[in-house]
């Protein structure tokens, strides 16, 4: 057996963490009338903090699949009545605010998880992305990502965009327990680094 593999630590299956750093026990399921379709970048399914899997697996609603073309997508945008993608788009008139969105609407919210370099790509690779309405986040608090850094400008995590919009979108449902396992993460990062590199890398 090489040394890697005797070096590897155990992994929990359901949200991908060390064991010794589940965060299974922060995850509470919250309902959503708006299903939540996440796009993931095959890199993003490798990076150690995966926010977005935390957010399929805390909403009642949500799938999650990876790769860079979705052939099944056909399907999934026939099968409801509305979709939309929550990304910036390049041209003004395909974006709509998010108060413009008919709340008592079924929808689909389409969300394509990576860097900003891999989203485009997700959404180039799928012609029928570029098609859909796009929502955009209005700007708000800053992330709570700290111990990620972002190239553009108010960016946030992908749990926190989508806790954002349905937040917007369902004001009946409390999304802010969907954080809960997302501040855990932060802190178990932070708390690994150590204040001092945490402070060097990431300190503002």
């Amino acid at each position: 057996m090489s040394e890697s593999k005797k070096a590897a630590r155990p992994m929990c299956e359901r949200c991908t963490r060390p064991v010794t750093h589940c965060l299974c026990a922060h995850i509470s399921v919250v309902p959503n009338r708006i299903r939540v379709l996440v796009l993931q970048h095959p890199d993003e399914q490798k990076h150690p903090l995966n926010t977005a899997r935390l957010a399929v697996l805390g909403l009642e609603q949500a799938e999650l699949l990876v790769g860079e073309h979705f052939p099944q997508l056909e399907e999934k945008l026939a099968a409801v009545g509305s979709a939309f993608l929550l990304f910036p788009a390049k041209e003004h008139s395909r974006e709509q605010p998010l108060a413009a969105i008919d709340k008592g609407q079924s929808a689909l919210l389409v969300v394509p998880d990576g860097t900003w370099r891999n989203a485009r790509k997700i959404i180039q690779s799928n012609p029928l992305l570029s098609r859909l309405p796009h929502l955009s986040l209005p700007v708000g608090e800053p992330s709570s990502y700290r111990v990620r850094k972002a190239t553009e400008t108010a960016a946030v995590a992908t749990i926190e965009a989508i806790v954002r919009t349905l937040t917007v979108l369902e004001p009946e449902h409390d999304f802010q327990p969907l954080l809960t396992p997302f501040n855990v993460l932060v802190e178990q990062q932070i708390e690994a680094m150590g204040a001092e590199v945490y402070a060097r890398n990431y300190g503002r």
